[in-house]
């Protein structure tokens, strides 16, 4: 009987295809839309999740997520090292800029300044260059995306492409030359501005002139320490604001969403998504069970159980639901791998995302079957065999 119930839908192609199709696109939009968020959301605390060696940061306590910079005096620094349980603690700048580029356009930058000692919290991953290369004169090092997209340079315009910027070329960032030196692989900024990365002491160079400069204190604890204990006891030494990476990010995030109203906007496009799927899934496949109402009065005259015509159905449900999830998210996944690293709006996938657009696909076809049950269960064998 089961057999029979797939030979049913398969064969009524017009149906099953048109049930899919409403189920992928459904799937489709709740997997992409989700997707595309959490990749941005990921944007905002880039620059934490790029300077993975050290283990805390020091900020003002007025700071509420990575882009609020509240420069601190540079004396803040040597406090933070007299903390016990430090093991080392570096300079770390953080700040809009200007960018002049050769052709006279002027560019938004993200400009970090590393210590010039260690150079610690440059980019992990370099495209062309050396990190050691900043210890050069006017010397910065760009993000690969922003090399090839905002930063290029050229004619532009219909027919023309744009010139990336290669190693050596210069630009001037508040009237002062910049050299690169290097390009890195680096997260892209929330905004999409290009991040440039240089040494502390010619950040503040090239900053315009502010009595304070540090934005951030980079922390290593000692091994025998917590880090979430030596941050606590640095809060509690010197009355600045300090946070493992991982509490940073979570604060950066809950500000974010705190003061705007993406989730609403993303959430609303997914419940839309969700209910055109769910209105097309159950009527098409309403009107499939109507279609072949006769054949489930067969067999009830033949004595099949509820339980047996309740399992013809779901089954048939199961099989729709499987294929047009399949669809959806192979489409999904398509789409993540074709902008992967294009400097675009990308897509982040992971087994939480799919898992809850699977259950919705699930409660989906779950209704649309129980809508269809519903009549099938009622059904009179003798009215239908008489009809």
């Amino acid at each position: 009987m089961l057999y029979i119930a797939l030979k049913m839908l398969l064969e009524d192609k017009t149906k099953y295809l048109g049930i899919i199709t409403g189920i992928a696109l459904a799937s489709l939009i709740m997997i992409q839309q989700p997707g595309i968020l959490l990749s941005m959301l990921t944007h905002i605390y880039g620059v934490v999740s790029d300077v993975g060696l050290p283990d805390i940061w020091v900020m003002d306590p007025k700071v509420e997520m990575i882009d609020d910079s509240k420069p601190m005096l540079d004396t803040q620094l040597y406090r933070v090292r007299g903390v016990q349980g430090v093991e080392w603690a570096v300079p770390f700048y953080k700040g809009g800029q200007k960018a002049l580029l050769a052709g006279g356009e002027t560019v938004n930058i993200q400009l970090l300044g590393l210590d010039d000692s260690t150079l610690i919290g440059g980019p992990a991953v370099m495209v062309q260059g050396s990190l050691e290369d900043l210890r050069q004169p006017d010397a910065v090092i760009l993000d690969e995306n922003s090399a090839s997209g905002r930063m290029a340079g050229g004619p532009g315009g219909p027919g023309h492409d744009l010139t990336p910027i290669r190693v050596g070329d210069t630009f001037e960032v508040n009237e002062k030359t910049a050299r690169v030196v290097g390009i890195a692989k680096a997260s892209q900024a929330f905004d999409s501005r290009p991040t440039l990365y240089t040494t502390y002491t010619r950040a503040k160079n090239y900053a315009l002139s502010e009595r304070k400069m540090l934005t951030f204190i980079l922390v290593k604890a000692k091994t025998d320490e917590p880090a979430p204990d030596v941050a606590r006891r640095i809060t509690r030494d010197t009355g600045l604001a300090a946070y493992t990476a991982d509490e940073f990010k979570q604060k950066s995030l809950d500000n974010f969403l705190r003061h705007s109203n993406i989730l609403v906007n993303f959430g609303f496009v997914v419940l839309i998504g969700f209910v055109v799927g769910a209105a097309v899934t159950g009527q098409l496949f309403y009107n499939f069970t109507m279609e072949n109402l006769r054949y489930f009065g067969v067999f009830k005259a033949m004595g099949a159980s509820d339980k047996l015509l309740i399992g013809m159905v779901l089954l048939q449900a199961a099989l729709v639901g499987s294929v047009g999830f399949g669809i959806g998210a192979g489409a999904s996944a398509a789409f993540a791998m074709s902008t992967k690293g294009s400097g675009g709006p990308s897509l982040l996938l992971n087994w939480q995302l799919l898992a809850g657009c699977g259950a919705a696909v699930f409660v989906m076809v779950l209704g649309a079957a129980c809508i269809s049950l519903r009549k099938v269960l009622t059904l009179e064998p003798g009215v239908v065999l008489k009809g």
